[in-house]
């Protein structure tokens, strides 16, 4: 989930988003995106709290936007890669937002076809959920933590610190994926699948210091030991689309 904070009672949401984010630090090459077909799968379900996915779609300029949330699908045929987005919605309301259940077949066919893969926050947490794994409500964490990482193609040139804005975790991982990272307040923080090209961060690369004044207002961010100077996570994309690249090459 990427900024839900319930209360424990009513069981509602208790924050509203209310600005609009459009600064973007990071980019690709639209030279060697726009040889690809890659998807963005878009999962808000908030309007107002739609500028984690507008931040996914910048960097990755010439991909193609799919609300999955709003209606739309896509066709694996066409498709060389595809990323998941996060969302205020959790993988458990499957009741409310029938999409997570379609979704969760579209992860399994994502597998199945051997399409390269990232899912980020809710994208990580869905993937976990469609092949068995365990996502639980744990708390909002909102700042920017130190990650242990391994040696992956996906983190090549990532630094460890990265911005965490989560109030649910990945508590059992599911068995067809493998933990490449972790966070002292989330064991399993990225995943790669054992045997298609699937990764899973739970952690979001599309954050930058441009979103600082939304974070304060939405979450009471804080910066204290590290700060956006640390932060080069945006990298993942540009090794993403390598790997894309390379897959189709």
């Amino acid at each position: 989930m990427f900024s839900v904070v319930k209360d424990t009672i009513l069981n509602t949401h208790i924050f509203t988003c209310t600005q609009k984010i459009s600064k973007c630090v990071y980019t690709v090459r639209p030279t060697r995106l726009s040889s690809l077909n890659i998807f963005v799968v878009r999962n808000e379900v908030d309007p107002n709290c739609a500028y984690h996915c507008d931040a996914v779609s910048a960097v990755l300029s010439t991909a193609e936007e799919i609300d999955f949330a709003g209606g739309d699908r896509i066709s694996l045929d066409a498709a060389d890669g595809v990323v998941l987005t996060g969302s205020t919605a959790g993988v458990y309301e499957s009741d409310s937002h029938e999409w997570i259940t379609e979704q969760a077949q579209l992860v399994r066919d994502l597998i199945d076809r051997e399409i390269p893969t990232l899912g980020i926050c809710f994208g990580h947490q869905l993937v976990h959920s469609a092949l068995g794994g365990t996502v639980e409500h744990v708390g909002m964490t909102a700042g920017l933590v130190e990650a242990t990482m391994v040696d992956d193609p996906l983190f090549e040139g990532v630094g460890p610190v990265v911005v965490s804005l989560h109030g649910d975790v990945v508590t059992e991982p599911a068995d067809e994926l493998e933990v490449i990272a972790s966070a002292p307040h989330a064991q399993v923080f990225a995943t790669r699948h054992r045997n298609a090209p699937l990764w899973t961060v739970q952690f979001h690369p599309e954050i930058t210091a441009g979103h600082r004044e939304r974070l304060v207002d939405d979450f009471n961010w804080q910066e204290a030991e590290f700060s956006f100077a640390d932060v080069t996570a945006g990298r993942i994309f540009q090794n993403f689309v390598r790997i894309v690249d390379e897959r189709t090459g």
